[in-house]
């Protein structure tokens, strides 16, 4: 079971970046993948999901309308393209996958089951 993400760096303010994360070993009926981000002395929160079957989305209001997650189910993929990236953004992004989503949890760390390595985003103001 593993979760390759890719895509991090450094970029300047109203910039774009598009990470990526390729799942391998999972699949199941209701299952979801999703993005997560962190900086130092603050809890994980959710940036989007997605349901693979389903395409049902899932974003923080921070990123609605900036952030784009989607999905390449035959290459157990999912992408997020990140516009208009502002200093608030800068973290470290995590990819994750949940078996199954419940609505209710889908902001949950805890409803993931599997993460990623961590993947830097910094933006430069």
């Amino acid at each position: 079971v593993q979760l390759q993400a890719s895509g991090g760096g450094l970029v300047q303010a109203g910039g774009s970046l598009r990470l990526s994360c390729v799942s391998s070993g999972l699949t199941s009926d209701n299952d979801g993948m999703g993005w997560f981000r962190q900086t130092p002395g603050k809890e994980r929160e959710l940036v989007a999901a997605i349901r693979r079957h389903s395409s049902t989305t899932y974003y923080a209001d921070s990123v609605k309308g900036r952030f784009t997650i989607s999905k390449d189910n035959a290459k157990s993929a999912v992408h997020l393209l990140m516009n208009g990236l502002n200093a608030e953004d800068t973290a470290v992004y995590y990819c994750v996958y949940a078996r199954g989503i419940i609505t209710s949890a889908v902001g949950s760390p805890n409803a993931y089951e599997y993460w990623g390595q961590g993947t830097q985003v910094t933006v430069s103001s």
